[in-house]
């Protein structure tokens, strides 16, 4: 690809010019960077990479949802860390997709006019809080804000059987789409498990070799897939090392600004990464009122649009981050981008190995890309995903200045919408025979299995959830049969004496 003159105002083209990381292991539990502190770090940074000095004229500042602390206004209380007044300070809700979202339309205001040097952060402190909590000890952090709200997550959105089962986390959510992505797809849990120990793998050798990153190690794939005491399993068939690791201290931030104001602060042209655009969509925020879960129309739709901005074909991009918080979603994408399974997913390393600072991966993802793009590569996909396959995000970033302006209407909701069937009714009471749509079985501490969860369809075509009892084997086995889906099976539903439905095979 060659460069080309864009007929766009200098001062309305959007270029990230600054990456700041940070990783925060310390000596000393108390000596541990609270969340602010590691904003304020990775900002600096971005700023020193970028050899021009921009955080005093941050007029654009979006930092990305706390899980780790909470803060009674994280974007006053940052300002006046870094002593700055942002016209735009935004402190937005859980996502793992926000990240993407927030440097979307930091670029969005830039090219409009209404913002000349955006910032983008996001951080947390997992490990050293979980570590001071286990211990009592007091940190010397900003007070706990216990009066501010406590972010709503996707159990806020989920139905009361779904919380009363145990399938309202991300852990017990996404082994739906796993099982049901598998069967679609004519794979037997075997060779899907095989699949995603096989992706895992690339992840974690991508991290071993990122300085950043919290697990420097690189996995085979059996080491990943296979359970054992420090790998057990958590929910089925998902093992520790297959999902995503909050517990660490890491941080990031970028500095954006337009191209006129680049040059003006005489930063190299090779060190500027252009914004041309992206898309996004999102699901029904409860998953059980979705039509299916073999694949996501909003993540089809983003994928799409965003291939559409690089020609038309996945393999126009040079390098690509896919989210990774469990096997099922890079998985989903890769065939919608239409790569093989030799797909290089990832320039940071995955949220099992790099780290899972929660809701702000795709920052330190973003960080990343810029790099692999300064390097040489010259067109880079960042997707994001959060909730339950829920919200999606999707970004190209390239060393080259797009030939128009970027786009401001960038959702693709109305392509997911139409491309939805329509959702069967839940129900709570049911009967009779229920068939396998999805399933997953919850694990204990100790690898021990808990109980399964079968998402039916009942003889009236209606939904409903029931549980498999740790007592029933037989079933519990046919669930767990590497080489024979229980997808499309059909049981009995019986009502246990607690009131929830129970599903057991027919044997």
């Amino acid at each position: 690809m060659t460069a080309t003159t864009s007929p766009v105002p200098d001062d309305r083209i959007p270029v990230i010019v600054g990456i700041g990381e940070i990783s925060d292991h310390p000596a000393e539990l108390t000596a541990g960077l609270e969340p602010l502190a590691l904003l304020e770090a990775a900002l600096k940074r971005a700023e020193q990479d970028s050899g021009a000095s921009l955080l005093r004229d941050i007029d654009s500042l979006d930092i990305v949802n706390f899980l780790s602390w909470r803060y009674s206004d994280p974007a006053a209380q940052l300002s006046a860390k870094l002593n700055i007044t942002p016209k735009h300070a935004y402190y937005g809700p859980v996502g793992g997709e926000s990240p993407i979202r927030y440097l979307h339309e930091a670029a969005q205001r830039i090219a409009r006019g209404e913002s000349t040097i955006a910032a983008i952060c996001g951080a947390e402190a997992q490990s050293t809080a979980t570590k001071a909590e286990r211990a009592g000890v007091t940190l010397p952090w900003t007070p706990f804000a216990h009066d501010a709200p406590e972010p709503l997550r996707g159990a806020s959105y989920q139905k009361p059987t779904a919380v009363k089962l145990g399938v309202f986390r991300p852990i017990t959510v996404y082994p739906f789409y796993e099982a049901a992505t598998a069967a679609h797809w004519g794979l037997t849990p075997r060779e899907a498990l095989q699949e995603s120990g096989d992706l895992w793998s690339k992840y974690s050798k991508v991290a071993a070799d990122n300085p950043n990153s919290w697990l420097k190690r690189a996995f085979a794939p059996a080491d990943i897939t296979t359970p054992t005491p420090d790998n057990r399993l958590i929910a089925w068939p998902y093992t520790k090392l297959m999902v995503a690791n909050p517990t660490v201290n890491q941080g990031a931030a970028l500095l954006m600004t337009s191209l006129a104001k680049a040059r003006a602060a005489g930063i190299p042209e090779d060190r500027m990464i252009h914004v041309w655009g992206g898309a996004s969509a999102e699901e029904p925020r409860d998953y059980l009122d979705r039509d299916q879960f073999f694949e996501s129309h909003a993540q089809n739709a983003v994928l799409k649009a965003v291939m559409a901005l690089a020609g038309g074909s996945g393999k126009a991009f040079d390098a690509i981050e896919l989210y990774s918080c469990f096997p099922c979603v890079p998985k989903m994408a890769r065939r919608t981008l239409g790569l093989g399974a030799d797909v290089q997913p990832t320039v940071n390393g995955g949220l099992t190995f790099f780290g899972a600072p929660l809701n702000t991966y795709m920052t330190h993802a973003a960080c990343a890309m810029v790099r692999k793009l300064r390097d040489g590569a010259d067109l880079g996909l960042l997707y994001g995903q959060g909730g339950f396959v829920t919200k999606h995000h999707g970004l190209v970033l390239s060393r080259h200045a797009p030939e128009g302006e970027i786009a401001q209407n960038t959702s693709v909701q109305a392509e997911a919408d139409k491309n939805r069937g329509v959702a069967p009714p839940f129900v709570t009471e049911a009967d009779g025979r229920g068939t396998v749509e999805s399933f997953t079985v919850i694990y204990g501490g100790k690898g021990e299995a808990q109980h399964g969860v079968v998402i039916v369809r009942t003889s009236g075509n209606a939904r409903a959830l029931a549980r498999v009892p740790v007592s029933d084997a037989p079933t519990l086995a046919r669930l767990t049969d590497m080489d024979r889906t229980p997808v499309g099976t059909t049981g009995e539903i019986v009502t246990a004496a607690d009131g929830l439905l129970e599903w057991r095979a027919v044997h």
